[in-house]
């Protein structure tokens, strides 16, 4: 459901623009974070300061870490307690408008020629604004924060946003639904291109703030791929990767996904691009269960496509998200045709791109199926993460071949 706040936005942090580091509440630190938060790592954790903390939420605090220093924004009540925003200020309007329009900047590769209109304007950590995510479909900005506290900042975002994009309405995606800030609300239909290919964006109701539009690279290469090939996407979602098989030239596209509204709109689709719709099997069903029936029936595909959702919540999850994915991957290559192509992705964060690499590899050494990297990847362009911050790497994508007969 789509609404507007009745009240107004909230009001920004209470120290004054331009507070220097010195006049704010200063907390101590190991000097052992020295090193890292001079990388740019962005986070403090909770553990990392005094057990008591007298400090308000969303205050602004200069952190010392030995003759490190720098100002974050305070959330002594989360296990992430503190977000870096600089080294010498507060951030204020100003600071705020001028990080936005570098953003902006740093997407013209991607914007340049118009055939893509949907994108992440600030990707948090990786854009050095933490914790504020805000993308673009169309005429319509949408923000999400990753921490109630950050909503002091909205009023300055909202502001620093309208200045930098041409946008209609600028809203926020919630747990109870979507909120407009400024302006209009989106429409009823509203239609983003991505690389020339056009998709409905379910900006209210859909996963994220409405598209994957971190996979949006990948879903370009996996095009060049797909000529005569019969393609499987699997966790297919609203179908990304299925259009782009089907404009690549496929013979045949099977999306799978358990979510029966993600293949409805997935046939809106392909309807919307014109594309042949004899090309394409809908299945509503769980992943795993059909791979399963699709060994026992003996089918096999040339392109299989596995993007799963994350597979753990929490770091003592990540064995069980490793035995997750090398059943996954077992399944997936048991259906994919010899010399086939199997494209492998996972956001899990906290797996990361070795130990995904090496959960293919242990079920590929299972089936005695050997395989080659053809193509490894991660995050686009307009999701970039900071060289001090691996965890801003969440996406993994690997693509391999199949080099037997």
């Amino acid at each position: 459901m789509t609404h507007r706040r009745d009240s107004a936005l909230p009001r920004p942090p209470s120290q004054r623009p331009g507070d220097t580091g010195g006049s704010l509440p200063t907390l101590q630190v190991s000097a052992d974070l020295a090193s890292a938060l001079a990388n740019g790592h962005p986070w403090i954790y909770r553990d990392h300061l005094p057990a008591k903390l007298d400090i308000e939420p969303g205050t602004w605090v200069r952190i010392v870490s030995g003759s490190w220093a720098g100002v974050g924004m305070c959330d002594p009540g989360s296990a992430l307690a503190v977000r870096m925003y600089g080294r010498e200020h507060a951030p204020d309007a100003a600071w705020f408008a001028a990080s936005v329009r570098r953003a902006k900047a740093r997407r013209a590769p991607l914007l340049d020629d118009g055939s893509t209109t949907a994108y992440r304007l600030i990707n948090g950590e990786g854009d050095g604004m933490p914790g504020v995510v805000v993308d673009v479909y169309g005429p319509i900005a949408v923000l999400r924060l990753d921490s109630a506290v950050l909503a002091k900042l909205t009023p300055w975002i909202v502001a620093a946003v309208e200045g930098s994009v041409e946008v209609k309405g600028v809203c926020q995606k919630t747990p109870g639904g979507l909120e407009v800030l400024s302006g209009r609300p989106p429409p009823d239909r509203l239609i983003v291109s991505e690389h020339g290919l056009r998709f409905f964006a379910d900006i209210g109701s859909g996963q994220k703030t409405g598209l994957f539009l971190d996979h949006r690279e990948n879903r370009h290469a996996l095009e060049r791929w797909s000529r005569g090939k019969s393609v499987l996407n699997l966790f297919s979602y609203t179908g990304g990767f299925s259009l782009y098989a089907a404009r690549g030239g496929a013979r045949r596209v099977t999306s799978v996904d358990r979510a029966g509204d993600a293949m409805a709109r997935a046939r809106d689709n392909v309807e919307l691009n014109g594309l042949d719709p004899d090309l394409f099997e809908f299945v509503t069903a769980d992943a795993m269960v059909y791979l399963e029936q699709l060994g026992r029936d003996g089918q096999r595909f040339d392109v299989v496509i596995s993007d799963p959702p994350s597979f753990a919540r929490n770091r003592m999850q990540r064995q069980r998200a490793l035995r997750a994915y090398e059943r996954l991957h077992a399944l997936a290559l048991g259906v994919l045709a010899p010399g086939g192509l199997y494209a492998a992705a996972s956001c899990t964060s906290q797996v990361d791109v070795e130990a995904f690499k090496g959960s293919v590899a242990k079920a590929a050494a299972r089936l005695e199926r050997p395989l080659q990297i053809v193509m490894e990847a991660g995050q686009a362009l307009d999701h970039p993460v900071m060289v001090g911050h691996p965890e801003g790497r969440y996406l993994k994508f690997v693509a391999l071949r199949s080099t037997s007969d």
